[in-house]
């Protein structure tokens, strides 16, 4: 009776070591310690940029391993990532936390980048160091003005969608841009993220109540509910679902709460900033 050949897993799925390296492939306790560290900051950028759980265990992963690790037992919870890591008889456990997340997708095809150059030798730890430097250090992409003033449209452009007319359009670009620039000027003094949020809403909630208060479209409320969508917990809950999807559940319940309570925030904002001015519902 024949039987056909096993496929091999991935080192993600095999949940066996690699096999024993010969003494002269081991690393000393000094490189260990490099690797460990690389590695952990590596895994510390994606989740700051946004990653969901798998990513940031497959990050820490194949940089260890690419640089001569024998394995890497790594732990993601809400804000720490645990990293023991092995070569021969050595082996080094490092904790790094993680203060704040958001999101910069250029970051993490960035490092994606590097660690296929790491696992192909393409890198050594002293390159790897001086590339996640640079990226950690990396300024904004677009200026300040730039962002508001885009976002402000993108939210303009979905009143649009929602069936508001021409004075709403304006109203809404007005209302979201003041917002994202709020929203800025409070995350540049380490406010409460939760109190970004709900900040930003009371001002986009102001503004785009000046379309009901001055009575310049028959749909007035278009702008009250476009002009908040820049605040829209999208990548943290679909992260929440690819978390729980995945097996990451406490990451995936974590991610999902923060998902609520920002929603909690948006609702907040709004209704103070709608109670303040007199405007009633949506």
């Amino acid at each position: 009776m024949s039987t056909a050949p096993l496929t091999p897993l991935s080192p993600l799925q095999n949940p066996t070591p690699h096999a024993m390296p010969s003494a002269m492939d081991r690393l000393d306790r000094a490189a260990l310690q490099d690797v460990v560290d690389l590695s952990l900051w590596a895994g510390q950028l994606v989740m700051q940029r946004g990653a969901d759980s798998t990513r940031i265990e497959r990050t820490v992963h194949r940089i260890g391993t690419g640089l001569g690790c024998n394995w890497m037992d790594i732990l993601v919870s809400p804000n720490v990532i645990i990293v023991t890591t092995s070569s021969g008889d050595e082996f080094r456990t490092k904790v790094r936390r993680v203060v704040r997340i958001g999101v910069d997708f250029a970051a993490l095809a960035a490092i994606s980048k590097l660690t296929h150059q790491v696992m192909a030798g393409q890198m050594d730890r002293f390159a790897l160091r001086a590339a996640l430097q640079a990226i950690d250090h990396q300024p904004a992409h677009y200026p300040r003005g730039v962002v508001v003033t885009m976002v402000g449209l993108a939210c303009a452009a979905f009143s649009q969608l929602f069936g508001g007319d021409a004075p709403i359009f304006f109203v809404t670009w007005l209302a979201a841009s003041a917002a994202m620039f709020a929203r800025q000027a409070l995350q540049r003094r380490h406010f409460n993220p939760f109190l970004v949020v709900l900040g930003t809403a009371f001002v986009a909630g102001l503004l785009g109540s000046l379309g009901t208060v001055q009575d310049l479209s028959e749909t007035p409320r278009v702008a009250l509910m476009a002009s908040v969508l820049l605040l829209v917990p999208g990548v943290p809950l679909i992260n929440a679902a690819e978390d729980l999807l995945e097996g990451h559940v406490v990451m995936g319940l974590v991610r999902g709460v923060n998902g609520g309570l920002t929603s909690l925030a948006i609702a907040v904002g709004l209704l103070l900033a709608m109670r303040l001015v007199g405007v009633e519902g949506l």
